[in-house]
């Protein structure tokens, strides 16, 4: 019910602000993301009225003293009020500790299933949509759509409501004021700055730890977006969510433990607030005693002293945050609603064991309508045999290999492995048994030994050193400082090309498939580290169908099929 009526004054706000239906649509499906979080928000809700019941019970213990000061009664009512006050005030800030903490509770899971959908999503998008977009754009828009879009949603759900209740105050008590009470409250005002001042050193280097944090995440997941081709060959979409979103935990562990520090500076801000109220009583009951002010005059002063510190002010941003959200919802979603035309159809079949039997029959391809990339290629290829695909650049040689791949779809014909038509086959179980060495090797900034082992994590030290005796790599990798642990730099910067070439060779051998490309994988190497490479891929075709993409005879010598 409180859900409900939430949402129906959400509708009224966001009319107000000139939001269209398609507009005020992608909001209720925003709203959706906090659903499964409704008895937090429900007890959230439960508690603001507490708060603003407590708020309006100090105008009541306020017009107790004046009425008992006007009726001469004394002045031990007014210890005995300021006492109330002060608990009312205590038992406020402690609702709005557990207010604060659960909405940050809220918004920080709110947050992690946003990034959970959008980078799950983004993984499992064909090439097609990857190559529409640029890594950094992307990233740019991603990072402004999300923090966007969560504050959006904390702002429609927590702040809506709230702001209304103390906008309905602030209307009635600033009607009347004193300016000579005023002076009082100018005399505070500048405390909960200087706290805020004072705090402002741990704040700024928590948000600089938080910056290199998120700098270290978003990093990586941009070399995982830079390598999707690798990332989608080795069948490690889902590993690689995994790992960005534990980076994300560690992440929000350092927003929360921040939350506690500025939940204690708020509560000492917001009780410096109530000390220049108790101080206004003060002075007012001076002047009440002089004659030169009224009770009804004090009344409205600390109603509209309340307005002035509290946080009404929150709802004139409504506006302008409720029209950037629509800029916000119209990122996020358009990565979520991205069209997916490769995705598995219903009952796909799961690829166990492979014999390694390829038929291409009849196959046509284009990116678009203007531009035919094959066409009519017929191809049969043995289990175990090599076939040389030899050809100029732009000749479709590569895409031959990623329509193998099913990173697109045949325009017309089939692909079949083993007879069964790639369409009908579930993607990731199908690039599991397919094994890729590209002519640019893509290594990530980590270990060697996690390079090698990218396709099969739970490998063993053995079985790691073996793959890397078998590539040629062994050698130079003992040499190098801390070896198997020797971290290789941002897409492998500290290492040679023909090292980075080795150690892709690696991580294919230890993955063992039954499909095998090679993708011009010697044609950017030295004679020396040539000779080397292509022993370790002499070694890796043995017993596996291997599609070789070369420019270089020296290459292809040895294939027992070819098609140019």
């Amino acid at each position: 019910m409180m859900l409900k009526t939430k949402d129906r004054i959400f509708a009224k706000v966001a009319g107000l602000a000139g939001l269209d239906g398609e507009k005020l649509t992608q909001m209720r499906r925003a709203l959706g993301f906090v659903a499964p979080h409704r008895r937090t928000v429900a007890t959230i809700l439960a508690i603001m009225p507490i708060i603003a019941a407590l708020g309006a019970l100090e105008p009541l213990i306020y017009k107790l003293v004046f009425d008992r000061l006007a009726g001469n009664k004394g002045l031990a009512s007014v210890l005995l009020a300021v006492v109330a006050i002060m608990l009312a005030a205590l038992t406020r800030e402690g609702f709005n500790a557990i207010s604060n903490r659960l909405s940050w509770k809220v918004r920080l899971a709110v947050n992690y299933q946003l990034l959970d959908a959008v980078t799950s999503r983004l993984h499992s998008l064909p090439l097609s949509y990857h190559r529409g977009e640029t890594v950094g754009g992307l990233m740019t828009r991603l990072n402004h759509g999300i923090n966007g879009f969560v504050a959006a949603v904390a702002e429609i759900t927590f702040n809506i409501l709230p702001g209304l209740m103390y906008l309905a105050i602030s209307v009635v008590v600033m009607i009347r004021l004193d300016w000579r009470l005023s002076l009082v409250v100018i005399l505070f005002a500048p405390l909960p700055a200087l706290i805020g001042v004072f705090a402002s050193k741990e704040q700024t280097a928590r948000e600089s730890s938080l910056l290199y944090r998120w700098g270290v995440v978003f990093s990586r997941f941009n070399e995982v977006l830079a390598g999707i081709v690798t990332v989608k060959s080795f069948a490690m979409e889902e590993a690689e969510r995994k790992r960005f979103m534990g980076d994300v935990s560690e992440a929000h562990g350092i927003v929360r433990r921040g939350v506690a520090t500025d939940t204690k500076i708020g509560a000492t801000q917001n009780l410096v607030v109530m000390l220049a109220k108790a101080s206004s009583i003060g002075c007012a009951v001076y002047l009440i005693s002089r004659g030169e002010t009224t009770v009804g005059t004090l009344m409205a002063f600390l109603g509209y002293q309340g307005g002035l510190f509290g946080p009404v002010n929150s709802l004139t941003t409504i506006y302008q945050t409720l029209r950037k959200a629509t800029i916000s919802f119209d990122i996020v979603f358009s990565i979520l609603d991205a069209e997916d035309q490769l995705q598995d159809v219903p009952h796909a079949v799961a690829v166990q064991q492979v014999k390694g039997e390829v038929v291409f029959r009849n196959v046509d391809f284009a990116y678009n309508e203007d531009r035919t990339i094959l066409s009519n290629i017929d191809l049969h290829v043995r289990p175990g045999e090599t076939v040389a695909i030899v050809g100029p650049s732009g000749s479709g040689k590569t895409t031959l290999i990623s329509l193998l791949q099913r990173f697109y779809d045949p325009t017309s014909g089939s692909i079949k492995l083993d007879g069964v038509d790639l369409r009908f086959l579930q993607q990731r179980s199908l690039r599991q048994q397919i094994g890729v060495v590209l002519q640019d090797a893509l290594v990530f900034n980590d270990t060697i030994r996690n390079n090698i082992t990218y396709g099969r994590p739970d490998a063993g030290q053995e079985e790691i050193e073996a793959a890397a005796v078998a590539a040629n790599a062994h050698k130079f990798i003992c040499q190098l400082p801390g070896g198997y642990d020797f971290v290789v730099g941002e897409r492998g910067s500290r290492i040679s090309v023909g090292e980075r070439q080795r150690i892709s060779i690696a991580r294919a051998l230890l993955k063992n498939p039954s499909l095998l490309i090679l993708d011009e994988a010697t044609s950017a190497l030295d004679a020396e580290s040539e000779v080397l490479v292509q022993e370790a891929l002499d070694r890796l075709i043995r017993g596996r169908t291997s599609f070789i993409i070369a420019h270089r005879l020296s290459t292809i010598v040895g294939a027992t099929g070819s098609w140019s």
